[in-house]
């Protein structure tokens, strides 16, 4: 069953306040309440988790997925490679990329051979710059990420990413910080896995 908004921001928040505490966290968690539409937005426009709140969703999704494969990974001391909360800063903030650039609009279709107009996510971006680099950007305007938090959301997308397509260094991203491949990994199951999609 899915959550409603308020239950998923209310997971999201705690998660957040419970594991970040960096400086700038609290402004940055501000703006993700006041100013933008993440707790509203859809994942994607018509894959995975497109509906009123599946952002937020989603990014719970690899949140959990990410921990679990930490601990699969580097065992139950696993806060000797990785702080908990560099985890929940990468899986929970991966996709802020995505804030207010789906907006609901309307087209029309045919249903039972009349037309009506039915609701769908209108992508805009209006801050065309990149996705995971994007995403590093907007948290850098609140926060500082290391570099291991940096690399991990900057190459989050791994082979879909368009600079993958185009030769890259995400071979050698994934080889130097494989902190990076596992959030990679966890987007994946999250998207694949846990998530609907209306294809």
């Amino acid at each position: 069953m899915e959550k409603t908004v308020e239950e998923t921001k209310a997971e999201f928040i705690k998660i957040y306040n419970e594991n970040i505490k960096r400086e700038g966290s609290d402004k940055l968690l501000d703006y993700l309440i006041n100013s933008s539409n993440f707790f509203t937005s859809p994942a994607s426009g018509k894959r995975h988790s497109a509906y009123i709140g599946g952002l937020c969703q989603h990014s719970l999704n690899v949140y959990h997925r990410f921990k679990k494969n930490i601990i699969s990974e580097f065992g139950e001391n696993y806060k000797e490679r990785i702080s908990d909360e560099s985890i929940a800063i990468i899986a929970l903030l991966h996709d802020v990329c995505k804030i207010n650039t789906y907006t609901q609009d309307y087209r029309n279709q045919k249903v039972d051979g009349q037309w009506v107009q039915v609701p769908y996510f209108a992508y805009n971006n209006t801050l065309p710059y990149g996705h995971g680099e994007k995403s590093v950007y907007i948290i850098s305007g609140f926060m500082r990420l290391n570099r291991e938090e940096a690399m991990a959301i900057n190459w989050h997308m791994g082979g879909f990413d368009i600079r993958a397509q185009m030769g890259s260094d995400l071979s050698e991203a994934y080889s130097r910080f494989p902190i990076a491949l596992l959030i990679h990994v966890s987007d994946l199951e999250a998207t694949y896995l846990d998530e609907k999609s209306s294809n």
